[in-house]
């Protein structure tokens, strides 16, 4: 009766722990390959014959943590943290890292590199940050919103986009 006794206990404490992993890791993160995310950065750099960026997991800590923040909302409001970032929100289908890269990138239609600034009424800051020249460390993480929705951060290490300043 001992060792029966000693298996249910076991084998509650097993459920607990269990329950407990269960909490603590949000079924609705996706966990993505660094890879995912550099390789579209990279071959943006590349065109404007910058280097490339190297993953700094510190980075993708602040990312993935800022991240799981935004699953209940899905909102687009920056972290205010010390690195660059770029934002992205997609609904409809599943929106993946290239995505969002590409989403970014395809401002470059609106940079003028001779007067350093983006074309009237456009955007081009998600862009001009992932092409930034000192900016050469990325973290970023990629969850599924409680809406069902894809939120999507990248942050760059030293930061970008200086008033001023040249991307490249």
């Amino acid at each position: 009766m001992a060792s029966s006794k000693c298996v249910t206990t076991t084998l509650a404490a097993l459920l607990c722990a269990l329950s407990f992993a269960a909490m603590v890791v949000h079924p609705c993160v996706a966990q993505n390959n660094p890879q995912d995310f550099l390789q579209p950065h990279n071959a943006a750099r590349a065109l404007v014959r910058v280097g490339a960026m190297q993953w700094n997991e510190t980075v993708a800590a602040f990312a993935r943590s800022y991240a799981n923040q935004r699953i209940a909302d899905c909102r687009l409001v920056h972290s205010g943290g010390p690195y660059g970032e770029n934002l992205f929100w997609g609904s409809g289908r599943e929106f993946t890292a290239a995505d969002a890269v590409n989403s970014w990138v395809n401002e470059r239609q609106y940079y003028d590199y001779g007067s350093n600034s983006c074309a009237a009424g456009q955007q081009c800051g998600h862009y001009t940050q992932v092409v930034w020249r000192s900016s050469t460390q990325l973290g970023c993480a990629r969850v599924r919103c409680n809406s069902g929705a894809i939120f999507i951060t990248c942050n760059y290490y030293p930061r970008g986009n200086y008033i001023g300043q040249r991307p490249y």
